[in-house]
């Protein structure tokens, strides 16, 4: 139908007195009537931030409840685990002061906070800022709970060496296969003397019992420290680089991704992937990343995947000038929120 009157007066007729929020296609009306149940969209300036702007939900460390939940975001301000630029103990802070992330992903067709039961749970309850076992031995024991109640975890940190005690909570009871978006590939030995740090979470949760390499694939690796990781390749781990990228193209990463990551799977995602050019505040920055574009094409092709937890790390706020660095990690947790809906073992169960 071409533009004149007529069309005019349909429009007219359509949308002239809409209140706000009054959508007719089926897939919009289904979000819009959740985010505009209250009459209006909640402003994202006001209130207490929270993750995703989720629920708050206070949670007793000492009698953790988590009841009624599919996933629960919980942050870990811990960066205990550094090689190189302390500081990402403040990235849950980062990411909670993000606004306008959402509520609807277009891509993936769903809005997570409404379409799951999931609610910010607060920080770990670390207690005390100076021994880093102390303090994983803390965050397993509170995604354990989470594990234990039927709930799954998705965590802000806080450096990669978080993943480790998570991965022991998450797979305790059987092995699962990890999808790890990075610059590095964290399977490096002891760093002066110290076998837990932010280099070495996957190889410790492989000896742990508690990764399966062979259903691990890395995606983005690049930098100076190859030579550290050859316990990856040794353990049957798939590795793509940051070159390899762009060579297979992204429709050929994600069908590798999804062919070696069977069954549950944990999905890590290091921002240091991404190019600093993106976000430049980390505390490992390497040149030759992804962009973020391509990251979220990335993740959305993983939709269906069995994912039973997920992290996004190492966000190093001081660095950060602009804020582009957490706004690309919370977007990123946003998207593996979003991918949740669409787990067998969490939205889709």
């Amino acid at each position: 139908m071409g533009w004149g009157e007529d069309e005019l007066a349909r429009l007219r007729t359509r949308y002239a007195d809409d209140p706000g929020g009054r959508m007719h296609e089926p897939k919009f009306r289904r979000v819009a009537e959740k985010v505009f149940s209250r009459g209006s969209r909640p402003a994202p300036f006001v209130g207490v931030p929270t993750f995703l702007t989720a629920p708050h939900r206070p949670t007793d460390a000492l009698d953790p409840d988590f009841s009624g939940l599919d996933v629960a975001i919980t942050g870990a301000p811990l960066d205990l685990g550094v090689s190189n630029r302390s500081g990402t103990r403040f990235g849950p802070r980062a990411l909670r002061a993000i606004e306008r992330i959402g509520p609807y992903n277009h891509v993936l067709d769903c809005a997570p906070i409404y379409d799951l039961r999931v609610a910010d749970v607060g920080d770990a309850p670390f207690t005390g800022r100076y021994d880093l076992l102390q303090a994983h031995g803390e965050l397993e024991a509170w995604i354990a709970a989470m594990v234990a109640q039927g709930v799954a975890p998705l965590s802000v940190g806080g450096d990669h060496s978080i993943s480790h005690p998570i991965l022991r909570a998450v797979g305790r009871d059987r092995p699962v296969g990890l999808i790890h978006i990075d610059a590095h590939s964290d399977t490096g030995g002891p760093f002066d003397g110290q076998k837990y740090n932010h280099g070495a979470p996957f190889r410790n949760a492989v000896l742990d019992g508690v990764l399966d390499p062979t259903r691990t694939v890395q995606i983005g690796l690049r930098g100076s420290s190859e030579y550290l990781y050859e316990f990856a390749n040794d353990s049957g781990m798939t590795c793509i680089h940051a070159e390899d990228v762009d060579a297979m193209g992204i429709a050929a990463v994600i069908a590798r991704a999804r062919e070696v990551a069977t069954g549950p799977v944990y999905l890590s995602f290091d921002i240091d992937a991404l190019d600093p050019a993106f976000a430049p505040g980390t505390g490992t920055p390497e040149i030759g990343g992804l962009t973020t574009r391509e990251a979220q094409a990335i993740l959305r092709g993983l939709k269906g995947l069995d994912i039973v937890g997920g992290d996004v790390v190492e966000v190093a706020p001081q660095y950060d000038a602009t804020t582009n660095t957490a706004h690309a990690g919370a977007q990123m947790l946003f998207e593996i929120l979003s991918l949740m809906v669409f787990s067998p073992s969490i939205g889709a169960r």
